[in-house]
């Protein structure tokens, strides 16, 4: 096992890291830019190190200053936590000749997954369902054009070195594919400097459902079953829980497994989430994201197996230590994740929180590294923390997130809490009747501004 391991993130998800490091008894260091340098993480480490000014590009990005710190600390192993450098190959291949571990997957996983369109490529050639669409970067219009009158209006155009939405475009119509090629390509170019763009079958109502994997990196793996996270804003998921209402026993036991089976021909190394889009049945690879995700305590809740550790241990080259058989789901979860913005404009809201007072009881988690008197900075995301909630049935699980949503006080700055009230009233969220769309059409009508 590690002796000492740097948390190479901030907020939330750093101390998260930070708890699974206690737990198994290894020591920490919190890196933190001047502008957190009262963060809970930091006061909380074993030890601390300063790694640069406010901005990301000179503190959490800047590979040298975080080899500086594990150099002066002994740190003998780095977790990234999401975002970040979490997913970035170059940064676990420095660390590797330092030789420092980066507790994620091998670069090779990373690099291959992260090109949308080797991993859509991959992704066939390991039996897992992928999205109708192009084979490789579309070389020119009229290619473009050919392929989408093949597959059919509408389809998507996506970039192959990114996500989040950029460089993201929905094309209804063959009119409408010359322009939005050109956008797509200049956003592209300026978020990911890769202009390479793919096309794809658009989904109209699908269902965002993701399966959670873990591997060892000598052919074990096992999946921890499935989240859904289709209720999203501009492409960032904001709600998500596991079970999926939208999916019965045969159709989740058959996914979940491919997915598995992959993974272990692969020899995947460490915690990972395969992405899928969910429509008329049928299963549409888009992504797999090669690190820990910001709703993985969904999964905690379901199955009370703590990721971080077990990213942790297989890491430290220690065999994975769960068959599929001892993975026992139970019950419902359901994260909600505030933020400090408008929940009508969603405009960042950062400032200092004069009251904080978040719920309790039975089922309740809280994910969160804010406390009374504590300044929400400017220059990250506005992540406030994630309200996890955990029932015997999800009609229970619904119940729970109600109550503790109108326990949870946030006073000082603006937070998205008004939003998930609303949201845990709507009929068709009490039905599980919903898809990517629902969440931005009900924005559209003006729900909360009523």
């Amino acid at each position: 096992m590690f002796d000492k391991i740097l948390i190479a993130n901030r907020g939330e998800i750093a101390l998260r890291v930070l708890r699974a490091c206690k737990e198994l008894g290894i020591s920490t260091v919190a890196v933190h830019s001047t502008a957190d340098a009262d963060a809970m993480h930091v006061r909380l480490a074993d030890e601390s190190v300063c790694i640069g000014p406010p901005p990301a590009k000179d503190s959490y990005l800047n590979i040298p200053a975080l080899l500086t710190a594990c150099e002066i600390t002994g740190a003998d192993a780095v977790h990234p936590g999401y975002g970040f450098l979490a997913e970035n190959a170059r940064f676990a291949e420095i660390l590797a000749e330092h030789d420092v571990h980066f507790i994620g997957p091998r670069p090779e996983h990373i690099r291959l997954m992260g090109d949308k369109i080797a991993a859509k490529h991959a992704a066939r050639e390991l039996g897992i369902p992928t999205v109708p669409g192009s084979q490789g970067g579309i070389g020119s219009d009229e290619e473009a054009h050919r392929l989408a009158r093949e597959i059919g209006f509408p389809v998507m155009l996506k970039a192959a070195a990114g996500g989040g939405g950029r460089g993201m475009k929905v094309v209804r119509a063959e009119n409408e594919l010359a322009s939005a090629l050109a956008t797509a390509r200049a956003e592209a170019k300026a978020s990911f400097d890769d202009d390479t763009i793919y096309l794809e079958k658009y989904l109209d109502r699908p269902r965002h459902i993701e399966i959670q994997v873990l591997g060892d990196g000598k052919g074990r793996a096992i999946h921890l079953g499935e989240r859904d996270c289709s209720l999203q804003r501009r492409h960032q998921k904001v709600w998500e829980e596991g079970p999926s209402p939208a999916l019965n026993s045969a159709a989740r036991d058959q996914i979940c497994e491919t997915v598995a089976k992959a993974m272990r021909e692969i020899k995947y190394l460490g915690a990972g989430t395969v992405e899928f889009l969910y429509e008329d049945g049928k299963f549409n690879f888009i992504e797999m994201n090669t690190r820990i995700q910001v709703e993985h305590p969904v999964t905690e809740m379901i199955t009370d197996i703590d990721l971080i550790v077990e990213q942790i241990r297989v890491a430290a080259g220690n065999d994975l230590a769960l068959a599929q058989g001892d993975v026992k789901f139970h019950g419902h979860a359901i994260e909600c994740r505030i933020n400090a913005e408008n929940p009508v404009s969603f405009r960042p809201s950062p400032g200092k929180i004069i009251h904080y007072h978040p719920p309790g009881g039975l089922g309740v988690r809280i994910d969160s590294a804010v406390y009374h008197g504590y300044a929400i900075p400017p220059f990250y995301d506005s992540l406030v923390g994630k309200l996890i909630v955990h029932g015997k049935t999800r009609s229970e699980c619904l119940m729970r997130l109600k109550r503790a949503l109108d326990e949870f006080v946030v006073d000082g700055i603006e937070t998205t809490l008004p939003l998930f009230r609303a949201l845990a009233s709507e009929t068709e969220i009490i039905d599980g009747d919903y898809h990517i769309h629902w969440l931005e059409e009900f924005l559209a009508r003006g729900a909360l501004e009523q």
